[in-house]
């Protein structure tokens, strides 16, 4: 056992630093010896899952003596024998998965400590210089142990008030996988409703003066996960890191491809080479149109609530309508449903929208969708500043219907993500990011996989100076609104500067990017007509005025209408 490597991870967590560490899942030690050498806070050597044996174990444990990376085993259940062989090997602490009850926690505890605390035998192991120092090792033991249970059901997450009570525990970890299964979401990282859940218990457990922990999926995750008051991040699992390495080479040579179950390579690349001309099905039919805001249709769809048509039949987008509404302080609109899906998005002010009475506060960026049947309403909060929301429609004949019927106001928190299998609520402080192109990320709001049934796909991208997508065409109409920065669009050889809200209607099979050519950051919104935001990627000479791929539209000055 590593006293001062404990003390110095306490006397951070003390301090409310973050501790930073990998989770071990090969069986290497080399693994273990570069997460000391880059002074990573701890590890946790996996013994629940994958193939490690006690041999390879106490490899790992041994790489980590005389450093101040703390050693963790997770066992594989709680159980006395493995919990005591695990320090008796010379583990720092263990963690313990799938904890549900204060009960079984006291149990891991008395486990893990000698009498008269607890019931741990005392071994002529590691852990005692092989019986040599059993006087030193017994005396410090029970002090410095760490135990560390994984919250990874709905029945322990129900039970973390009470867990935090028990002496003895000042960590807790999250398992997200784990408890979205159990919430009935098997096959997801954090299915829906569960990163509130998760939240809500790490308010729990931080006002009881513990800490807690979980994986981070890549670095702007590990920030979303710092700022919301996790302190022990995993940056990752050893195999996971090296398979996005591999796959983030691969990508840059084109070879990137989806991983099987079979572990049989899949026959295409995730990212084949680009096509070199678009197929013939999906000639386009309509030239792209460049919408400026004050030039769209306008309605007061109630009292100081104006909607700005900007995508819409009217420049005839098919399936689709954006656009911008404006509320005026203290302006409402009332309870109301549709028979498509809805996603609002805020741009500037206070907002508050509700769905069948369960109220979202929202911040800047924040984005709510709304699917069919849903009746909801939205109010802006200040006494004396406008609103402005983006909205975007399924459809490109919008209705509403007014919903007559009391909804009893129930304040949901403000990391809520909404209701499973109703509203989806993307904070824009912790939503994950993917990487669409160089220098650009993207969070995807919207989808068929988000959101089962619907009709329309989007989400918001941050365009980094140089930042842009590959040259591409869809089978769907899209919109995109600059909503801050200077973006330059380029259509077929056609060449738009694009900023200040200015919205794009880009038709099906028009092919185009996106970059950002200034020295600042470039944000958008897009919305799909299509419930999946699937593109085919062509070769760039396709965007450009030599090789414009139809020969059927020359290039023009800009279109706005």
């Amino acid at each position: 056992m590593k006293t001062a490597a404990l003390q110095k991870l306490r006397n951070k967590l003390a301090q409310d630093s973050s501790v930073f560490g990998l989770w071990v899942t090969l069986e290497s030690p080399s693994i273990t010896e570069i997460a000391v050498g880059l002074g990573l806070d701890w590890v946790v050597i996996d013994a629940e899952h994958g193939h490690l044996d006690w041999k390879e174990i106490v490899e790992h444990i041994r790489a980590t003596v005389r450093s101040e990376t703390v050693a963790l085993v997770r066992i594989a259940e709680l159980n006395s024998g493995l919990i005591k062989r695990a320090l008796d090997i010379g583990a720092d602490g263990v963690v313990i998965p799938w904890i549900e009850t204060a009960d079984q926690l006291r149990q891991a505890v008395n486990f893990a400590n000698y009498p008269l605390e607890g019931s741990r035998g005392i071994g002529g192991e590691r852990a005692t210089c092989w019986g040599q120092c059993l006087a030193e090792h017994t005396a410090d033991a029970n002090e410095n142990v760490l135990v560390v249970p994984i919250v990874e059901t709905v029945r322990a997450i129900r039970q973390v008030p009470v867990m935090c009570q028990v002496d003895g525990v000042e960590l807790m970890f999250f398992g997200p996988a784990d408890l979205s299964s159990t919430a009935g979401h098997r096959g997801l990282w954090e299915g829906p409703g569960v990163a509130d859940q998760i939240h809500q218990a790490r308010e729990t457990i931080r006002r009881a003066g513990r800490h807690c922990g979980v994986l981070a999926t890549g670095p702007d995750d590990i920030k979303a996960r710092q700022q919301q008051g996790f302190r022990m991040i995993g940056l990752g699992m050893d195999a996971g890191l090296l398979v996005r390495s591999l796959r983030s080479l691969l990508a840059s040579v084109g070879r990137d491809r989806l991983m099987q179950s079979s572990l049989t390579p899949t026959e295409k690349p995730l990212n084949p080479p680009p096509l070199a001309r678009p197929p013939e099905s999906m000639r386009p039919d309509r030239d792209e149109v460049m919408c400026d805001v004050g030039n769209g249709p306008r309605a007061e769809i109630a009292q100081g609530v104006n909607f700005e048509c900007l995508v819409g039949r009217h420049n005839q987008a098919r399936n689709l309508t954006t656009g911008i509404v404006t509320f005026a302080p203290g302006a409402v609109l009332p309870y109301h449903d549709h028979i498509f899906t809805e996603s609002i998005t805020l741009l500037q002010g206070a907002m508050t929208v509700e769905v069948d009475g369960r109220s979202y506060s929202l911040k800047k960026l924040d984005n709510v969708v709304i699917p069919a049947g849903l009746a909801h309403a939205a109010r802006n909060g200040s006494a004396s500043e406008p609103a402005v929301l983006h909205v975007a429609m399924g459809t490109d004949s919008p209705s509403r219907t007014l919903v007559d019927k009391f909804f009893s106001r129930r304040a949901m928190p403000e990391t809520s993500t909404g209701m499973p299998g109703a509203e989806r609520v993307n904070r824009y402080a912790t939503a994950p990011r993917v990487v669409p192109g160089p220098n650009a990320e993207f969070i995807d709001c919207f989808n068929a996989s988000l959101v089962p049934g619907i009709e329309m796909s989007g989400g918001y991208g941050l365009f980094h100076p140089g930042g842009r997508l590959p040259a591409h065409i869809h089978d769907f109409d899209e919109s995109i609104c600059i909503i801050s920065g200077t973006a330059t669009c380029v259509v077929e050889g056609r060449r738009y500067s694009m900023s200040d809200c200015q919205t794009a209607l880009q038709p099906r099979g028009r092919v185009h990017y996106f970059i950002n050519e200034s020295n600042g950051p470039m944000e958008m919104l897009w919305v799909y007509a299509g419930p999946m935001p699937e593109r085919i990627i062509v070769d760039e000479s396709c965007a450009t005025v030599a090789g414009n791929p139809w020969r059927a539209t020359p290039a023009t000055a800009p279109l706005h209408r």
